[in-house]
C-alpha cells in the first residue's frame, strides 16, 4: 500500500455488535434507550449459525482482526468492546464512544439472521434526520459504498438477495446517534448454510477484515 493510501493518523471507531453475555441478562438488554427518533431495546443477543456459532463471537473476531490491520497501517482504533463475555454496551453508548473519539470513520460489524433461503451481505448508512444525522448522511453514504465495493471484491460474498432495499436506515440507534460518518454491515446471513460455512471459517473472517480495512482506507484517503 502506497503512503498516500494509508489511514495513518486517522481515528476509526470499530463496534462489534452484541456481546456474549447478552442472552443471560435479558433485563439489562431489553430496557429501552433513546435512539434519537424513538426508543428501542438497549441491545439484543444476536443471531447464530445452525452449528451454534454466535454472531457476537463473529463480530468480535472480525473487529479484532480489523483493529490489527488498521493499527498496522498507523491508524488509531477505538473499540466499543474487546471481549465476548460481557453485556452491551447499549446502542446509544456505542455511538457515544465513536463520538467522543472524534472518529474519522466508524463501523458497526454484524452478521444477519435472515431467511434460511437468502444469501449475502448488506451495508447500511444513516438517513438524513434533521438535527441528528443530516450532517453525516452524505459522507456515511460514501463510506458505505467504499466498504460495500471492497467487501464484495475481497470476500466474493454476494449482495443480499432477501432484503427489499439496501441503503439508508433511520431505525438504528447506533447510526442515528452518531456524530461521525458511520455504517453498519451485515457481513452475511448466519441462517443460510452457505453463508454460515464461510462465516465460521477463520480464513474467511480474515478476508472480511482485510476487505473492510480496504474500504475504510479508500474512504479516508480519497
Amino acid at each position: 500500500m502506497r503512503p498516500a493510501e494509508s489511514p495513518a493518523g486517522k481515528v476509526v471507531a470499530v463496534d462489534p455488535g452484541h456481546n456474549g453475555g447478552n442472552a443471560a441478562h435479558p433485563s439489562e438488554i431489553n430496557r429501552t434507550v433513546d435512539i434519537g427518533n424513538g426508543r428501542k431495546a438497549c441491545d439484543t443477543a444476536g443471531a447464530e449459525t445452525a452449528e451454534g456459532y454466535s454472531e457476537a463471537a463473529y463480530n468480535l473476531d472480525v473487529a479484532l482482526r480489523l483493529r490489527r490491520l488498521l493499527e498496522g497501517m498507523g491508524a488509531t482504533v477505538v473499540m466499543t468492546r474487546t471481549t465476548n463475555t460481557g453485556v452491551g454496551p447499549c446502542i446509544n453508548k456505542r455511538a457515544q464512544i465513536g463520538n467522543r473519539a472524534h472518529a474519522d470513520a466508524a463501523i458497526s460489524i454484524h452478521a444477519d439472521g435472515g431467511p434460511s433461503s437468502g444469501r449475502g451481505f448488506h451495508v447500511f448508512y444513516p438517513a438524513a434526520l434533521h438535527g441528528l444525522t443530516d450532517d453525516i448522511a452524505a459522507p456515511s453514504r460514501r463510506l458505505a459504498l467504499d466498504i460495500r465495493a471492497a467487501y464484495q471484491r475481497g470476500t466474493h460474498m454476494p449482495r443480499a438477495d432477501y432484503i427489499g432495499h439496501e441503503g439508508q436506515r433511520s431505525d438504528l440507534g447506533g447510526l442515528n446517534l452518531s456524530d461521525v460518518p458511520k455504517v453498519f454491515i451485515e457481513a452475511g446471513n448466519m441462517a443460510n448454510a452457505t453463508d454460515a460455512a464461510h462465516l465460521e471459517r477463520p480464513g474467511f473472517r480474515q478476508q472480511a477484515a482485510r476487505a473492510i480495512a480496504a474500504g475504510i482506507t479508500r474512504y479516508l484517503t480519497s
